[in-house]
């Protein structure tokens, strides 16, 4: 007999399958990771702050350092990163959602900084977290764990990610294990760690292509797959295991924007011009269809497409909105929103909402013709710079910038 056939690995089963159950309910009133309980940017509740302007700021902190990770919360505690002294330190902290007050702050990793781009830094991967442990990642600057209350448990070098613009994909909790993905131009991998202890689990070599996308996790037809957007195209991995499921080719790569899932579909975009496509993976894990390609020239794209209802939504980084046909790929409307826009967009009781480097949030109905609903602005000065995702949670939306934590209360603005 084997141990996990004896009555105590049995019931260790049930206990682990059981905390992923808890986990996986008690994230819907939470935002456990970058996107969402669902890595899909949509909002787990309604009523939330769609208008607002300076008026509507309940409270707001300062933020020491440099830093793009957008804001991850559980229960009363908001998780963030930044980097110290040009990257030589990166930190990672807590904020207490009701008052905006720093709870505690650690020092993750202390030395020499890698070469980075001018719009990225040293801490732009999101943290994620269960309610009982804290993950982030910076690069170089390696992956820690901590408990919500501050305590280090564990700390992994990954190696130097070579490269020049640094570092941004985020780690994600599926059941006990941290995933990380480490495209890099030399040595790149997807691994998995134990959550409580850091401990490698397993480890896939990946092409060595540089690239910031964050693993998605897609469940259909029975069983759940590890998406993860790369230079080269999509693949699908088995979570327990690193398994390759499929790939899929793409056409013009950058590594970049994180895949969106949203029905039966996955929906790509390639980072450089050139083609978005919709997957539809089988019922058995073999290379999935493509269920339609449509031209995307609009420039760079940095922000990760969002489907709302019978709409899927796409902002360029130079600020062109899109709004397609998610069923067919059929463009409806081409507009320009005026900036740029790196923060992927997030959908609050179907109307979505992108966020400008400038702090303007651009509010569209989506829908067969162009309708914004609201441009808000919070009256940051004139150096702020956003690039981080929105988190809407708790009957509240936080905005952060690379200098300040806002939290947006439901005030409707001065007209």
């Amino acid at each position: 007999m084997s141990r996990r056939d004896t009555p105590m690995g049995i019931l260790s089963i049930v206990l682990i399958a059981c905390f992923g159950l808890t986990s996986a309910f008690a994230g819907e009133a939470n935002w456990p990771q970058w996107r969402g309980p669902k890595g899909d940017g949509h909002a787990v509740e309604s009523g939330l702050p769609t208008k607002w302007d300076a008026s509507s700021i309940v409270w707001k902190t300062p933020l020491k350092g440099w830093g793009q990770s957008s804001p991850t919360i559980w229960g009363d505690r908001i998780f963030m990163t930044t980097a110290l002294e040009g990257g030589k330190q990166r930190v990672v902290f807590c904020v207490n959602k009701a008052d905006g007050k720093v709870l505690w702050e650690q020092v993750a990793w202390t030395g020499a900084p890698e070469k980075s781009h001018d719009m990225n830094g040293w801490a732009s991967a999101t943290c994620a977290t269960d309610g009982e442990v804290v993950v982030a990642f910076f690069g170089k600057g390696g992956l820690h764990g901590y408990s919500v209350d501050g305590k280090p448990l564990w700390s992994r070098d990954l190696g130097p990610f070579e490269g020049p613009w640094s570092t941004a994909a985020c780690p994600i909790i599926v059941g006990n294990l941290v995933i990380q993905n480490g495209d890099s131009d030399r040595d790149a991998f997807l691994e998995a760690f134990d959550r409580l202890t850091g401990k490698s689990v397993w480890r896939v070599p990946r092409p060595d292509h540089r690239g910031w996308s964050t693993p998605v996790l897609w469940k259909h037809h029975g069983r759940e797959e590890l998406v993860l957007n790369g230079h080269e195209g999509v693949t699908a991995y088995e979570p327990a295991t690193g398994k390759t499921l499929w790939f899929s080719k793409n056409s013009n790569g950058r590594g970049e924007p994180t895949v969106t899932p949203a029905g039966e579909l996955l929906y790509v975009l390639c980072g450089l011009a050139g083609e978005m496509y919709a997957l539809r993976p089988q019922a058995s894990p073999t290379e999935p269809q493509v269920a339609w390609t449509t031209p995307r020239k609009s420039g760079r794209d940095l922000p990760s497409p969002i489907v709302v209802g019978d709409y899927l939504l796409v902002c360029s980084l130079n600020g062109v909105a899109s709004c397609y046909e998610a069923a067919t790929g059929k463009e409806l409307w081409k507009e320009r929103l005026d900036g740029k826009f790196s923060a992927s967009p997030i959908a609050i009781d179907g109307q979505v909402l992108f966020l400008s480097e400038t702090g303007e949030t651009v509010v569209i109905a989506p829908g067969p013709e162009f309708k914004v609903v609201a441009r808000n602005s919070l009256g940051p000065t004139p150096d702020e710079i956003f690039r981080a995702s929105i988190t809407p949670l708790g009957g509240r939306v936080y905005l952060r910038s690379d200098k300040q934590l806002y939290c947006v209360g439901k005030t409707e603005p001065a007209k």
